[in-house]
């Protein structure tokens, strides 16, 4: 019994840790790509993610319409036709929404990803800081 409390707590640790750690890359790419906006619209389709969004410190409206958001930050859907800005959950989904995603955040082998590509950073006028520069790519 004590040996399964602390894989529990482990366990806790660990997911806590990754939770804190998304919050921050969160919040450092949405400072990035709004500085200077009150309110982010965002739109997303994955519910972990909204609530995520909501308890961060910036002031973020979770919008239901695609239409109101400023963002659409996509988990699991494919083929969302759309010209609002873009920013994906998963690498396949960078690769699908390549022409307007700015970039995406993901995990692979247990470690953060973090992506933003060059071409459409450029074409909604984004300016990254130099400290984020060595997450920009060329080419998927």
């Amino acid at each position: 019994m004590k040996n399964i409390f602390i894989i529990f707590l482990l366990v806790s640790n660990l997911l806590a840790s990754s939770l804190e750690i998304e919050q921050k890359i969160y919040t450092v790419v949405l400072f990035t790509i709004f500085p200077h906006k009150s309110t982010i619209n965002i739109w997303s389709d994955d519910e972990r993610n909204r609530k995520l969004l909501s308890s961060l410190s910036l002031d973020i409206k979770i919008v239901e319409n695609i239409q109101d958001a400023d963002l659409l930050l996509i988990t699991h859907t494919y083929n969302i036709q759309t010209d609002k800005m873009v920013f994906v959950g998963k690498y396949s989904l960078l690769k699908e929404y390549n022409k307007s995603a700015i970039g995406g955040f993901y995990w692979q082998k247990g470690r953060p990803n973090l992506v933003f590509l060059h071409k459409n950073i450029l074409l909604y006028h984004i300016n990254l800081p130099n400290d984020m520069k060595e997450f920009e790519e060329d080419e998927l």
